[in-house]
């Protein structure tokens, strides 16, 4: 018998379009395996088992009356915790919002029920989606490999889809928190164009710096999660007001012809061997598909991106005002630090933050006039150990060098998986498009996936040790 849950979430729904799959026995299928991994892996922050079957059941007698919602109608997917669900517990990961329950749905979590979509539960996540899980929290487990970090704060999006606990996922991206999840558990993310999805009912960590964006095992579906997803929302001032673009109809354009930049100095210096080797081997799998790789200039961007982490720590200690004054105690070493360093920092060094985001922004935006796309690693160093992610040792700016940038600047980004070192663990590279370029670089994506097998590949989960 096939199983259910290792069908693609495109599969799944061109399935169950054409009445060849039942979405009650999808999501019977995905809940079982949950209930039977999840306590191995810890990607759920909770389960709403009623709740799906009660989807499921919705959709597949909408479906018997011949009305069809659309290609998510059936499919069960995940929300990150920070995704606000009317009736379901929604904690961001932080033991200061335990028990918080919303009064209605963020635009994202109704844009999904209203696409018919089937919620198998609530993702685990970083505390207030910071650097670091709540430590009273038990932290999702890494499915290639326990001993390993799982990316932040995305955590629990990356490892239920790579563990194929879900056929996709919704995560956040404030400084590189759907790629780093996406390259470290080898699934596919993306982070749109800052305001292509609302945030409405998204618990910030860092507005102008926060995106959310879907993360699924291929870039064909994440173009059928954003295009659910993305659009205008009066509820959100900061949502762009053009219309969604077709973004499934745009997986076949290739990249025959499309002029792909990138520049090796910046973005091949110091970055590990297996890294480099990886995503040259990734340009070539894009020059096969038809694209052209220009070496091209990147503004110096070193000021910039030391400058994330007090640009970040300045809007939480804003987002957070109220809650961290009533409920200090409850936070965590690593966001409770955040918080005071932002609610510290001098004026004057915000401004000058500001002052540069707006001048490179301004550079990379000019880029785009000669490439159509700019492809960098996602990340300089293989997937680290847990220790040392937890210990310190791993300098920020270097571990936000391919990311922080293009939340700065808003850019769409698209995490895909490229490669395994030699312990086996994944690498991925990105690609970067101009503002609301989602199509193009869904495009260039889904023709990269369509020349190289290792979007397909499945974590060896009978290694994983189920009494961690």
């Amino acid at each position: 018998m096939e199983d259910l849950h290792d069908l693609s979430l495109s599969e799944a729904s061109r399935r169950i379009q054409a009445g060849a799959l039942s979405p009650v026995e999808l999501a019977k299928a995905l809940l079982a395996r949950i209930d039977a991994l999840d306590p191995t892996f810890r990607a759920f922050a909770r389960i709403t088992h009623e709740r799906a079957l009660d989807d499921a059941r919705r959709a597949e007698e909408e479906l018997a009356r011949g009305r069809w919602r659309g290609p998510l109608h059936g499919v069960p997917i995940a929300l990150k915790d920070l995704v606000d669900t009317a009736g379901i517990a929604t904690e961001a990961g932080m033991k200061a919002l335990a028990g918080r329950v919303p009064d209605e749905d963020s635009t994202v979590a109704a844009r999904l029920r209203e696409a018919g979509a089937v919620l198998l539960g609530k993702l685990a996540m970083t505390e207030g989606a910071g650097s670091h899980h709540h430590p009273e929290l038990a932290p999702p487990l890494n499915p290639w490999s326990p001993d390993h970090w799982t990316g932040v704060s995305s955590s629990g999006s990356g490892v239920a889809v790579a563990a194929r606990l879900c056929l996709g996922a919704i995560g956040s991206d404030t400084g590189g928190s759907i790629r780093f999840p996406s390259a470290a558990c080898s699934v596919t993310g993306l982070k749109p164009s800052w305001g292509r999805v609302s945030r409405h009912g998204i618990f910030p960590l860092a507005p102008s710096l926060d995106h959310v964006g879907p993360m699924a095992g291929s870039a064909a579906d994440c173009a059928l999660l954003l295009g659910a997803i993305a659009g205008a929302d009066a509820r959100d001032p900061t949502a762009l007001r053009e219309p969604a673009d077709d973004y499934t109809g745009a997986l076949d354009r290739g990249v025959k012809g499309v002029t792909i930049g990138v520049n090796r100095d910046w973005c091949l210096a110091g970055v590990h061997p297996e890294i480099a080797a990886a995503f040259e081997t990734a340009l070539q799998a894009l020059a096969d598909a038809g694209a052209r790789i220009r070496e091209m200039a990147m503004p110096d961007s070193r000021a910039l991106a030391s400058g994330w982490i007090p640009a970040c720590a300045v809007e939480a200690a804003l987002a957070h005002e109220t809650l961290f004054r009533e409920r200090m105690d409850d936070y965590g070493p690593s966001l409770g630090a955040l918080v005071r360093i932002g609610g510290s920092l001098p004026a004057v060094e915000y401004a000058r933050i500001g002052a540069e985001r707006r001048t490179v922004g301004a550079r990379l935006a000019a880029l785009f006039a000669d490439v159509a796309l700019i492809a960098t690693p996602a990340m300089s160093m293989p997937v680290p150990t847990l220790a040392e992610a937890e210990s310190g040792a791993m300098d920020p700016a270097e571990v936000l060098r391919f990311t922080a940038l293009w939340n700065f600047a808003g850019n769409p980004t698209l995490s895909l998986p490229c490669g395994f070192d030699s312990a086996g663990l994944p690498i991925g590279f990105q690609l970067v498009g101009p503002a609301l370029g989602e199509a193009a670089l869904l495009a260039a994506g889904a023709a990269f996936q369509r020349g190289t097998d290792w979007h397909r590949l499945r974590p060896p989960l009978r290694t994983v040790d189920p009494i961690r």
